[in-house]
């Protein structure tokens, strides 16, 4: 698949911008939208990327054709999208982002009413409806049905803000005065993220807090992408370092040496202190580490596993009324807040950790089950998987095999996943085992198939 072709699933599109993702294209699927979701306003958003205005220019104005009310909420974080959908009782919402993709992609996200990722069976009926074409009860031309002034919401950011401060204890973490390094990478995670800071007492470094999608380095939050941010965390003699992507529902975590604990660390932090308050399920995906999973044992959790994708762990979590769940990329997903992965909810629960054990992020980290864990990119045609699967089953035989997303193999301690991407025209391979020698042993034998 090239740079050239649109990415679209059940939740959402993205592509090049110019290429796959054009204005066309974004007016076809919020029309389709429209015509699924009920009666009522939509809420947009947009992330920091310079393309973000144009299309959400196109996207309140293909709503308004249709006599849709539309509230238009700027530059804003997709968590904090979903909050302001269940606040304001929108029917929906639709978020302008590429999330972590590189600077010249955009694309849509989609919101159901309860403030979450359309689920898929949604998302079908959207996606036929956009292969469909547009419909003639839409006429983006007809002044008559053009609706008048946008709506806006100035308070969004503070529904989200309450809703996170609401979750620890905002008293214990003020007299810690933790010096903290936030790392935006210009996206839109500055604002909300230096004010939920401050809010918690903490002295603020903020590294590319002006939203205007210049980034700085590659922006999904991987250690290689942030190298220049590690030895800031140390210079400054920050207690923590967050790293966010460009919408802020990834984050990544630095501890005060420097050291890059990542993205399944934000998780399994989070869902470490959780469950010393609460008791109750949990749901991460099928590519999320094993550390999360032990974790959820230590306390007696029970730890469903879902298909990739946020939409999924929010189904698992309302099928199996979790208390906690999220992805292992740096996503947590706190019910109490929203259904959506959540950067500022990660940093507010880490800093509690922290406040409430009298213990360094590097202390808490390394007292989690540790695993090694790769996560690589594979070049092959999708139409290869099937037979690819086939191969690695007979290769591996004492594996429980689940095809649900993709091919998971696993064995009590580790695991090994090949699937397509859901966001970016490549083919993963992610695998987890107890030491690096068995990690590369397992790799080994499975990229010898693969290739």
């Amino acid at each position: 698949m090239q740079n050239n072709e649109l990415i679209i699933s059940v939740s959402g599109m993205r592509g090049v911008v110019g290429r796959a993702f054009t204005l066309e294209a974004a007016i076809r699927y919020v029309l389709a939208f429209d015509r699924v979701i009920p009666p009522g306003p939509i809420c947009v958003g947009t992330d920091s990327r310079p393309s973000g205005s144009l299309f959400e220019e196109v996207a309140c104005a293909a709503l308004k054709s249709c006599g849709r009310p539309v509230i238009r909420l700027g530059k804003m974080p997709t968590p904090t999208l979903g909050v302001v959908i269940r606040a304001l009782r929108a029917s929906g919402g639709v978020m302008i982002s590429a999330s972590h993709n590189p600077p010249e992609y955009n694309g849509l996200k989609l919101f159901s009413a309860e403030g979450r990722i359309i689920p898929s069976t949604i998302g079908a009926e959207v996606l036929r409806r956009y292969h469909e074409g547009p419909q003639p009860e839409c006429h983006l031309t007809d002044p008559l049905r053009f609706w008048g002034q946008d709506q806006f919401s100035p308070m969004a950011l503070m529904y989200h803000l309450q809703a996170v401060l609401q979750t620890v204890e905002a008293t214990r973490i003020r007299a810690r005065r933790f010096r903290v390094v936030l790392d935006c990478n210009h996206g839109v995670g500055g604002t909300l993220g230096r004010r939920l800071l401050e809010e918690l007492g903490c002295e603020v470094i903020v590294i590319g807090e002006t939203p205007d999608g210049n980034f700085a380095h590659i922006p999904e939050p991987l250690a290689e992408n942030v190298s220049s941010v590690l030895p800031f965390v140390r210079d400054r003699e920050a207690d923590i370092g967050f790293c966010q992507d460009p919408d802020a529902d990834r984050l990544a975590i630095i501890d005060h040496t420097g050291r890059y604990l990542g993205e399944e660390y934000t998780l399994a932090l989070c869902l470490d202190h959780v469950l010393r308050h609460r008791k109750g399920p949990v749901v991460i995906n099928c590519a999320t580490s094993l550390t999360s999973e032990r974790i959820a044992q230590i306390h007696g959790a029970p730890c469903y596993r879902t298909p990739v994708g946020e939409a999924h762990v929010v189904d698992g979590m309302l099928a199996q009324s979790a208390i906690f769940g999220g992805e292992g990329n740096g996503g947590p997903i706190d019910p109490r807040v929203g259904l959506v992965r959540d950067s500022f909810v990660g940093m507010a629960l880490v800093l509690d950790a922290m406040a409430e054990r009298n213990a360094a992020v590097a202390e808490l980290a390394d007292q989690l089950p540790r695993f090694c864990m790769l996560k690589t990119k594979v070049p092959l045609a999708p139409s290869a998987l099937p037979r690819k699967f086939d191969e690695l089953e007979a290769a591996f035989p004492d594996a429980h095999s689940d095809r649900t997303d993709g091919l998971r193999l696993s064995w009590p301690d580790r695991w090994l996943v090949f699937r397509g991407s859901n966001t970016e025209p490549i083919v993963r391979l992610l695998a987890e085992a107890p030491t690096q020698s068995e990690l590369d042993e397992l790799c080994q034998k499975a990229m010898s198939i693969i290739r």
